[in-house]
């Protein structure tokens, strides 16, 4: 391991983005008087008479939930995106907009209203994954879909705003910012090379393991070079596939492993249910065979030091480019160490 790396200033280029981040190694060290969040380890019970979510009970537009017994989906009852949109563009000389349009889902992942991914087993993630899967292939097959997006806020620090576990899927008309830029780092270097980024990139840092956490058959969690947040983390799969479409019914057991494997450690890293933000970022659906894409899910997680205190995107952060203290190598062997 290269020392001056976890001694030194420095910038890390995050290949998938074309963008850097500043990481401060030495800044760890210093004692921290700011913010602590408070923490609710309070045991839910597995239903909730109040919860909107939970089987049998009426959401807020008057809708009665089925008595769903592992995975439940329907459509975002406050989507963030409208099917039916009107169509419209707005160009007043340096005033541009476009409208947008697309269709929102909830995914319920357990009936149980006190269960995390964390809490469940890699058998019943692995529904959760076949749904991921029959939700793509349907929306994607909608004309006016070109990308859908699968991920999941965890805790109310993460702004969730429903305790009982779920996630979401937003598809729309175009690409989001953070897809556009992946899609045109991958497809730059498929161009150049033909062959996939992330897959070479995995290939050396499974040489290097210096920042692996897990690995099965089919799959890697580890901390990326380029990491941001203090305890980030990354799935990917060992072979080149462009989505979840191309997991087979093993591969999709092992991708619930990895998934469990890596939410587990995140809860015993700090004693508390560890909160993020997770998303899936694979090939658009826009009717082009993306070869250049590799899938890969993405864990945001906002703690910094402890279950209290809270990373914060602040200051430079906001107005120069993101900056951590804990090095993405201290960082994997602390989650390492959970396993």
């Amino acid at each position: 391991m290269n020392t001056d790396l976890q001694d030194y200033s420095h910038k890390r280029y995050n290949i998938l983005t074309g963008e850097w981040v500043l990481v401060s190694p030495h800044r760890a060290k210093r004692p921290w008087q700011g913010q602590n969040e408070a923490v609710n380890n309070e045991a839910r019970p597995s239903y909730d008479e109040n919860c909107y979510l939970c089987p049998g009970n009426t959401r807020i537009n008057g809708e009665v939930n089925p008595n769903y017994e592992d995975v439940f989906v329907f459509t975002n009852d406050f989507g963030a995106l409208q099917k039916d949109s009107k169509t419209f563009s707005v160009e007043d000389g340096l005033l541009i907009a476009k409208s947008e349009t697309g269709i929102c889902k909830v995914i319920c992942f357990s009936p149980d209203h006190s269960k995390s991914l964390a809490d469940m087993t890699p058998e019943e993630i692995q529904k959760v994954v076949f749904t991921w899967q029959k939700e793509y292939t349907e929306l994607g097959a909608n004309k006016a879909i070109n990308y859908v997006q699968i991920f999941e806020n965890k805790g109310a620090v993460m702004g969730c705003s429903n305790p009982h576990p779920h996630g979401q899927i937003w598809s729309q008309s175009t690409l989001p910012n953070e897809v556009e830029k992946k899609n045109t780092q991958q497809l730059n270097y498929f161009n150049k090379t033909k062959s996939s980024l992330l897959g070479n990139y995995l290939a050396q840092e499974l040489e290097k393991q210096e920042r692996i956490i897990f690995e099965n058959e089919t799959f890697v969690v580890l901390i990326p070079f380029w990491a941001v947040w203090p305890f980030e983390a990354m799935i990917v799969p060992k072979k080149q596939k462009r989505s979840i479409l191309e997991l087979n019914d093993d591969e999709a057991l092992q991708y619930a492993e990895a998934i469990s494997v890596l939410t587990k450690a995140y809860d015993k890293l700090f004693n508390t249910s560890f909160p993020y933000s997770s998303g899936i970022h694979q090939a658009p659906t826009d009717g082009n065979e993306n070869n250049h894409w590799h899938f890969h899910m993405s864990f945001y997680p906002p703690l910094l030091r402890s279950a209290t205190v809270k990373k914060f995107m602040v200051g430079y952060e906001m107005f120069g480019s993101p900056q951590r203290d804990i090095t993405a190598e201290t960082a994997v062997k602390m989650i390492k160490a959970q396993l």
